[in-house]
């Protein structure tokens, strides 16, 4: 009978050691892994270097907001010369997603890109002085204003049709 007292405690012993690896486990979860469900604070960038590239590259007139208020965050900026793109996103002050995209790119291709699917409604508005079509999907709402100058103008996001009225409505060429 002497085996058998060996047996149970290396049986209890790993029990133990179980019960104590799970307790670490535990904690390292709560304490390593964020458990935060708000969206993380973007950082502003500053797309003035990249704008007056653009403008000097860009076989037409590139845009840019001027007015919309302080809370309205640029958080991301591109110029691909190949298809003479631009792209600014912003951050909205409810923290939705609004982008200005720009191209030469074919527009039935570049519009469905820049607005993630979106489809064209009968839907327009008159938005300084120019007719923008509203443009609905799944992902993004969407503003297109064709024919500028060879180019096609996209603004789209998460956000209402309201804040992205505010983007294109702030808008302006140099």
């Amino acid at each position: 009978m002497a085996g058998s007292k060996g047996k149970q405690k290396t049986a209890r012993d790993m029990i133990l050691s179980l019960g104590v690896v799970g307790i670490a486990a535990v904690i390292v979860y709560f304490l390593t892994i964020p458990h935060d469900d708000h969206a993380p604070d973007l950082k502003r960038v500053d797309y003035r270097v990249e704008l007056i590239t653009a403008r000097r590259a860009a076989s037409y007139p590139v845009a840019a907001p001027e007015g919309l208020p302080s809370a309205w965050k640029a958080t991301s900026v591109t110029y691909d010369g190949e298809y003479q793109r631009w792209h600014l996103g912003y951050q909205t002050p409810d923290g939705q997603y609004v982008q200005l995209e720009q191209s030469t790119q074919k527009p039935a291709d570049f519009v469905d890109d820049a607005s993630q699917g979106a489809s064209a409604t009968s839907r327009t508005e008159s938005i300084g002085g120019r007719t923008w079509t509203r443009y609905t999907g799944g992902r993004y709402d969407a503003l297109v204003l064709n024919g500028t100058h060879g180019s096609t103008t996209v603004v789209a996001g998460t956000a209402s049709f309201d804040d992205l009225t505010k983007m294109a409505a702030a808008l302006k060429t140099k």
